[in-house]
């Protein structure tokens, strides 16, 4: 995953407002909350295949994010291409940086746009209870792609409780994949003499010597929102993935516990202070922008990178860097870890069979069938090839027999216009096939020198998807915001979000922050945490289930 790191995440959390809206939406739609089937004005799927290119496509689609802004269709090679060859033309709806008023906005309209790209959370089930999304049961044999590249397993992870399948994945995977790690400017870690960089005490002397000795730089850059601090947790415990702070709760046996009490996530916060009042993080780390942290990785201004996908950045600024100086751009270290743990069991990231986030074709849609027969293209190898690479003829030509892309020589020569082009499609990838484009990547570089290898794939085979820890047990644990559980789960958030902050920033001890720790166990527990570790303990167990 390149730009679809977690660290962009804006995740969606289920408001009663919409919850409220739907309701009242449903009433006009005479849906059945059991099948979502409701009136439609979408054609059934007919005998035959829809085809490509046999006559125009098109459709809007709605990014639900607050960061996501979709790019003009048709203005790069490979969305030009697929514009021009399969007469496909995606009209783009803003969420105007605030998602869930536009999304409420949208339903109370009744203008919803024919596809969404958004969160497999909540929401998703109350559009389908209301009978606002289109099932996709009756495409999977006549579009083979989806059902043949993530598998059986995935889509019954994937489908609602009504036993239809109304989500269509994102980097959905059935190996290690992920980008989180640690990233490190190569020109000061060997001017300092290249130290040890395996235990958190020898991050914490050389982030020390940074400070010292380079004023200007960023010892330990840590993201938007300091979000690389929950990185960090992973340092501290043994297969201990940073996925239980973003769940709010951590297995203990067959059951989950309190975040606030968890031994690894309390050291984790105490170190993260130390850090922070001994100024080695930044001091605007939670209110800074993204497009500040991308200009201090791409100009060399940081020692150490602590993100969910740091290659995004360190790409480009490696190359930048070795640019102007062939000594200088990036390199990752294996993930730091306290002193006597095993270092092979440390898991800073995570991945997920059902990969990242979801698109929905809603009834809104003249042609759900259309729709989804270009998602299934678009999720498989030429679709892949074209959306990852440019159209063919220029940085591939032609596939093997495994369908891999026969990468032309202009692929490794003209790295910076590829570079561009790659980054020019990013934020078109709404249908990631994580193990065709990762096993084409490996293919491919296996047969080059070592000079010749991409920086990101070189590190991805050698740490990254080593490090990254398998988490499709915890997906789907969130209760809708509407429901007391949910309403609980809010509560926590916000409990959660402010003892963080406070800990990190204002704490003058360790023990201070153990005492803002105790204070949020109890105001959580006030507000119903023990109710919703009891929801999600059954969630959680209902999957474990499903998975074996």
């Amino acid at each position: 995953m390149t730009k679809f790191s977690k660290a962009f995440q804006a995740a969606l959390s289920t408001t009663v407002v919409l919850g409220l809206v739907l309701t009242g939406c449903a009433s006009n739609k005479e849906a059945n909350s059991e099948t979502g089937e409701g009136a439609s004005n979408a054609p059934e799927s007919t005998t035959a295949a829809y085809v490509l290119g046999e006559q125009p496509l098109e459709f809007s689609f709605y990014g639900h994010y607050d960061w996501y802004t979709m790019p003009p269709w048709g203005e790069d090679l490979a969305t030009k291409w697929i514009q021009d060859n399969k007469k496909v033309n995606v009209v783009p709806v803003s969420s105007g940086g605030a998602a869930k008023q536009k999304l409420n906005t949208m339903i109370v309209s009744q203008e919803l746009p024919d596809v969404i790209w958004m969160e497999r959370d909540a929401d998703v089930e109350k559009l389908r209870s209301e009978g606002l999304l289109v099932p996709f049961d009756d495409y999977l044999d006549k579009y083979p792609n989806l059902k043949k590249w993530a598998g059986e397993a995935t889509l019954d992870m994937l489908r609602s409780p009504d036993g239809k399948l109304y989500q269509f994945p994102n980097w959905y995977t059935t190996q290690p994949n992920g980008n989180a790690g640690y990233l490190v400017n190569k020109k000061i870690y060997e001017e300092l003499g290249s130290p040890s960089l395996e235990t958190t005490d020898d991050l914490y002397a050389y982030l020390t010597q940074v400070k010292e000795k380079y004023p200007d730089v960023v010892p330990l850059e840590v993201g938007q929102s300091a979000s690389g601090i929950d990185i960090l947790v992973s340092a501290f415990g043994e297969n201990r993935p940073y996925t239980y702070n973003a769940m709010k709760a951590v297995p203990n046996g067959d059951t989950l516990g309190s975040i606030f009490t968890d031994p690894v996530y309390r050291e984790s916060i105490q170190y993260a202070s130390k850090l922070y009042r001994e100024k080695l993080i930044s001091q605007d780390s939670f209110t800074q922008k993204l497009e500040q942290v991308e200009q201090k990785v791409v100009t060399g201004k940081i020692a150490v990178y602590a993100a969910s996908s740091p290659t995004e950045f360190g790409a480009k600024g490696n190359a930048l860097l070795k640019a102007a100086d062939p000594s200088a751009g990036y390199i990752m270290v294996w993930p730091v870890h306290k002193a006597g743990l095993d270092k092979n069991k440390i898991f800073p990231g995570d991945y997920k069979q059902l990969g990242w986030n979801v698109s929905v074709i809603t009834k809104a849609a003249k042609d759900p069938e259309a729709i989804f027969a270009f998602l299934d293209w678009f999720t498989g190898p030429e679709g892949q090839r074209t959306i990852m690479w440019g159209p063919e003829g220029l940085y591939w030509d032609g596939a093997d027999a495994d369908e891999a892309p026969l990468f032309t020589e202009k692929f490794t020569t003209d790295i910076e216009e590829r570079e561009a082009l790659m980054a020019a499609t990013v934020n078109f990838q709404w249908n990631g096939n994580t193990v065709y484009v990762d096993n084409s990547k490996m293919k491919f570089e296996s047969t080059l020198p070592a000079e010749k290898r991409s920086w990101e794939t070189y590190w991805q085979s050698e740490i990254t998807w080593k490090t990254q820890y398998n988490t499709t047990e915890f997906v789907n644990l969130d209760p809708a915001g509407d429901t007391d559980e949910g309403i609980v789960a809010q509560s926590v958030h916000d409990i959660y979000e402010k003892a963080r902050a406070k800990a990190i920033m204002n704490a003058a001890s360790d023990e201070e922050v153990a005492s803002i720790l105790d204070k949020a166990e109890a105001d959580a527990q006030k507000a119903g945490y023990e109710r919703l570790l009891k929801y999600k303990t059954e969630k959680w167990q209902e999957n474990v289930s499903k998975l074996k």
